[in-house]
């Protein structure tokens, strides 16, 4: 079971399938922010590797892991599958962007070199897909597929009736949220609230932004938390989570009287603060999205870290979310983010060094999040429930337990 090392919702949704799967012996293999998910939510798995495939001593390890296997999960990690058709082994990707993935060639076209794959080694198979954009590569990925678990969104309908044009053996299934319902379900209910606020950043790497590499954000958050303890006196305890405040990274601020706790922690424990704490922001993540709507919550969503964060907010533009969310166009609305996920989430890096170090932009920032933070601390409990049911309508689907079941059996087994 690998995931896709890009923030930490490939690898939410992977601990998510895995504790629908008690009955199978159950791997994670991965590296980066997969891996530290994977260490946090250790009970999901049955045993960790932690491994880079960059590393051919380690790549060489993955293999006989999978020589040793029957079944592969790939959460969006386009390697981990196409090592696994290699050594002959079926894969099932799971995908909460299958919409997402942008296609320069027609979807026929990596169709005929999927079916024209050499299977005789991975570095064979790697240089056949060569060509391919890293998105293109994810579509190759399903095709190559025996089954796809695709999360619905607007888009996904048209995706797949595009794969089922192809004639291809890969059975899609459309699920609802792959979040962890048992631990949605298992969430007390009740009791005071620990924080007044909970801002969720998620796990914030990929394949361009680091902790210390491209964090303009991280570091315009840094200039804010202070300033958001100052505006909102209501906000005395503030709960900041995310990849970047794991282990030695984990830190406080003091102003104002208030105070904000900056902490990774494990995802059930994040589950409990989502259920309990009266005002949540969260950067505009699906998997993130998609928990607090089973909590019955509503979120505002932070500012874009990355191109996908605008696809979605986008996509979302008619629900209140959408509508409600904070975005870098407040601020410089002139601005042109590229429609390409690399060039968008760059544009967006630079962005958020522009807002944080001009202080006229930073102040711009600053009032325009404030109001919509005033707007929405003002939502009343019926526009909340409004805003919840209306996204639960658009992104709802079947069950993740019974499209699990249709694959692997009933009970994982």
């Amino acid at each position: 079971m690998g995931a896709q090392n890009c923030g930490f919702g490939p690898a939410a949704e992977l601990v998510a399938v895995s504790r629908l799967l008690p009955g199978h012996h159950r791997v994670f293999v991965g590296d980066g922010v997969a891996a530290s998910f994977a260490h946090r939510n250790a009970d999901a798995f049955d045993v960790i590797h932690e491994m880079s495939r960059s590393e051919p001593v380690q790549a060489a390890a993955l293999g006989a892991l999978l020589d040793a296997c029957d079944q592969v999960v790939s959460v969006m990690d386009a390697d981990m599958a196409l090592r696994a058709v290699v050594a002959g082994r079926p894969v099932v990707m799971v995908d909460s962007l299958f919409g997402f993935w942008r296609a320069e060639r027609p979807l026929a076209t990596i169709g005929v070199l999927c079916a024209d794959l050499p299977r005789s080694s991975f570095a064979a198979a790697d240089r056949h897909l060569a060509a391919l954009s890293p998105h293109e590569r994810v579509l190759a990925a399903h095709l190559l597929a025996r089954h796809s678990v695709v999360q619905n969104f607007p888009g996904v309908a048209e995706r797949t009736a595009g794969f089922a044009a192809l004639g291809t053996r890969a059975v899609t299934h459309l699920s609802g949220p792959v979040i962890d319902l048992a631990g949605v379900r298992d969430v007390p209910r009740g009791g005071a609230p620990e924080y007044d606020l909970l801002i969720n950043i998620g796990g914030f790497k990929n394949f361009l932004l680091d902790f210390d590499v491209n964090n303009d954000y991280l570091r315009l958050l840094d200039r804010w938390i202070p300033d958001l303890l100052r505006d909102w006196p209501r906000f005395r305890r503030v709960l900041v989570c995310g990849g970047p405040f794991g282990g030695r990274r984990e830190r406080s601020y003091e102003t104002a009287g208030g105070r904000a706790d900056c902490r990774l922690l494990p995802q059930r424990a994040l589950l409990r603060q989502v259920a309990h704490v009266p005002h949540y922001l969260m950067a505009p993540g699906l998997t993130a999205l998609h928990e607090a709507l089973a909590l019955g919550r509503l979120p505002l969503g932070l500012h874009e870290q990355h191109y996908a964060h605008v696809f979605t907010v986008r996509r979302l533009g008619a629900t209140l979310f959408g509508q409600a969310a904070g975005r870098f166009a407040d601020v410089l609305p002139r601005q042109r983010i590229p429609e390409d996920d690399a060039a968008g989430t760059a544009a967006l890096v630079k962005i958020a060094a522009r807002v944080r170090t001009d202080d006229t932009l930073y102040a711009l920032f600053r009032r325009t999040l404030n109001e919509r933070i005033e707007r929405y601390v003002a939502l009343t409990p019926a526009q909340r429930r409004h805003g919840v049911e209306e996204l639960r309508n658009v992104l709802g689907g079947p069950p993740l337990p019974s499209v699990l079941a249709t694959i692997f059996g009933d009970g994982g087994r």
